[in-house]
């Protein structure tokens, strides 16, 4: 939604994220009255300046910054720049935030909450904003949940002073038959919920098992193989829009990014080229 402001506001959820509230922003002449949320607000400041007061305290937040509110906490908001700021936030309802910190095994007599409001932590603002557009962009299932949970053990350990979760462990079958269900699979893989349901495991303690395992996380994983299934089928003459469906790429330009990302060209030229080798001519 737009304004002939120049202001713009994007509200959503993503199923997959069931309880997390999204918000993409541009404000400019906006003010918001002192008001308090039933649940954490995580936000970054992508552009602009936005002034606002919290505890007592005026704050102002510039490009690059995190702002985290505790729930039923007032606080107020406006902008800190000729042009406004730029917006985006993640709203979790309590319930999820609950749930995922049990989930992550971090218990607490209370729940946690943020000493400070203001943070330059370039790589929480950096991932965060990864995941916002993730979700705005409709990634899969298996990837949001991921990353959702990566990003808030790092937030809350960094800065909400909860203990770090338990080591890892290997789970050795359950990453193997994990790696058979992703490979069967490949198009539309499962979510991380139900991928870790069908081995017996937390969805947490499974991606780290699993990251601990490979390297990667599954979502990355999968992209591999996906990736090395796409190579495979060019080179025996497939086209890229085929190969892109066949495999669950959002459309040819995606598998282009990821295929470019690993073998440095693009599928068409690595496709061209293999056809013109002397065994293609051969056959």
């Amino acid at each position: 939604m737009s304004s002939g402001s120049g202001e713009s506001i994007h509200f959503w959820q993503t199923p997959p994220l069931a309880g997390v509230e999204l918000l993409s922003a541009r404000y400019i002449e906006q003010r918001f009255v002192p008001h308090v949320h039933d649940g954490f607000v995580i936000g970054m400041i992508v552009s602009g300046a936005q002034r606002y007061r919290y505890r007592g305290a005026d704050h102002l937040a510039p490009s690059g910054t995190l702002v985290l509110i505790n729930p039923d906490e007032v606080h107020t908001g406006s902008k800190g720049h000729d042009q406004g700021w730029l917006y985006r936030a993640f709203y979790p309802q309590n319930a999820r935030l609950e749930s995922l910190l049990q989930e992550l095994d971090i218990v607490t007599s209370a729940t946690p909450s943020f000493s400070d409001t203001l943070y330059r932590d370039n790589d929480l603002v950096a991932g965060f904003y990864h995941l916002h557009r993730v979700l705005e962009n409709g990634g899969q299932a298996l990837e949001q949940q991921t990353l959702w949970r990566e990003m808030t053990l790092a937030l809350f350990s960094r800065h909400a002073k909860v203990r770090a979760a338990l080591e890892a462990g290997r789970e050795p079958r359950a990453i193997a038959r994990a790696k058979e269900l992703l490979m069967t699979h490949l198009a539309e893989p499962p979510s991380l919920e139900a991928l870790a349901q069908s081995v017996n495991l937390s969805p947490f303690h499974f991606a780290r098992c699993f990251r601990k395992a490979t390297g990667l996380p599954p979502h990355a994983w999968l992209m591999q193989q996906r990736i090395s299934r796409a190579r495979a089928l060019l080179r025996e003459g497939c086209l890229p829009l085929a190969v892109a469906t066949q495999l669950g790429f959002a459309d040819q330009s995606h598998l282009s990014r990821q295929f470019k990302k690993v073998y440095g060209v693009g599928p068409r030229a690595y496709r061209d080229a293999g056809s013109e080798s002397p065994l293609a001519k051969g056959r």
